[in-house]
């Protein structure tokens, strides 16, 4: 497995569970997952912290963008697990130039498929195809 790809898997497990404890803060997460996962390479910690703090400040804009493409669907009702891969990818997708915007969604449907249930690797991949799409014609000023 890649060291982006290891960060994901981190970055998804600590957004989970900020998620699940929201109480406990970004701050006392990070401190927590710095102090169980000793194992984990300074390389890959930097970057899952650092997608975490990003979804972190971003996650008002993330999750409007999420729900605007989520017809029939709540963020309350979508499963964690999915919910949280797309902050991660979304995040990738309208912040992070630097990374390929199809690495970000192929990544996402990797994790889904490894954490998800058998309908997740569709779901995300629906949402974030759209969220793709509207950034392209942002981008562009074409409408597709």
């Amino acid at each position: 497995m890649g060291l982006r790809r290891e960060a994901r898997e981190l970055a998804l497990l600590m957004l989970y569970a900020l998620d699940a404890n929201p109480s406990a803060g970004l701050r006392e997460t990070l401190r927590t997952f710095r102090e169980e996962r000793d194992e984990v390479t300074g390389r890959v910690r930097e970057f899952a912290e650092g997608l975490v703090q990003g979804v972190s400040d971003r996650r008002g804009v993330i999750d409007e963008a999420i729900k605007a493409r989520s017809r029939n669907w709540s963020l309350a009702r979508m499963p964690r697990v999915d919910l949280n891969v797309m902050r991660l990818a979304t995040y990738e997708l309208m912040f992070r130039a630097d990374i390929p915007k199809k690495v970000s969604i192929n990544e996402a449907i990797e994790i889904a498929r490894k954490f998800g249930d058998k309908e997740s690797p569709s779901f995300v991949n629906g949402i974030l195809d759209e969220i793709e799409a509207c950034a392209k014609t942002e981008e562009t000023g074409e409408e597709l």
